[in-house]
Order: structure tokens, then sequence, then C-alpha cells
């Protein structure tokens, strides 16, 4: 089952906060978090701890997470120089990935779901966790699928 929350939204009045809450109790049944970042918006980075910072204050922040950085093709557009080799943009690429995945401390892909970019790679890393998951809850019945 998948399930999409509304995004978060600081400075909520308060009687939304509550009701905005109310909607992620589902979380607290989830295996695995997605958390889908628009890596193009200004921001994002004050977004991540934004979400970060709300379930851990709802107790759910120690669930497998997956940080999906989206919009990498438009973070290209704005923040690579049309001029760059392909070897160093994807050095600049790893390097980010790599910044994130230590500010961060959870796994991340960086994906463009508009241009279908590691949609098949983000498939298999979810795979892994799913396999992960199952072998933690399941030991003695385990199956290479």
């Amino acid at each position: 089952l998948l399930s999409d929350t509304v995004g978060f939204i600081r400075k909520l009045p308060h009687h939304l906060i509550e009701s905005f809450k109310s909607t992620l109790d589902e979380v607290r049944e989830s295996d695995i978090l997605l958390h889908v970042v628009d890596i193009a918006h200004s921001n994002y980075e004050e977004h991540i701890h934004t979400v970060n910072e709300t379930l851990k204050g709802m107790k759910i922040g120690d669930k497998p997470t997956l940080l999906i950085f989206n919009k990498i093709d438009l973070y290209r557009k704005r923040y690579f120089d049309d001029f760059l080799d392909p070897q160093t943009r994807t050095e600049l690429e790893e390097n980010l990935m790599q910044n994130l995945k230590h500010q961060f401390e959870v796994d991340n892909i960086f994906i463009s779901a508009q241009e279908k970019e590691n949609i098949e790679v983000l498939k298999q890393q979810l795979k892994r966790i799913v396999e992960k998951q199952y072998q933690i809850r399941y030991p003695y019945q385990v199956k290479t699928w």
C-alpha cells in the first residue's frame, strides 16, 4: 500500500496543525517512508528538516526511509553550467548525493519523474529495502524473490 500525505507547510494556524497531524497517523502504520523532496526548490533542505522534525515530534522518525530527490532535471538546469563535460557533471552529482546522505543520514536517490530518469533504479532500491524489512520481520521465511 502506498499512501501520499499532503505536503508539510510551516506556520499553519493551530487548528489546522492538529487536523494535519491527524492525516499523518497512517504514517505510524507504514513499514517504509518514501520522503520525496523537490531538489530544484531553493529551500529544499529546510523542507527536509521540517518533515523530519514533524516525524520526530510524532515519534515516527525511526522507520526505514528513502529520501527521493525529484526534479533533478530542473536542478541541473538551474545549477550546472551547460559547458560542463558529462564526467564532471556526474562527479558533482555523486558528491552532492554523498553530502546529502551524510547530512540527513538516510539513503537517497535523484530522480526526474517527468523525464522518467532513474525510475528503474528507484524501483530496485525500494525492492532491496522491502526485502531487508521482510528478512527482519520473517527471518525463517526468507526466499529470494
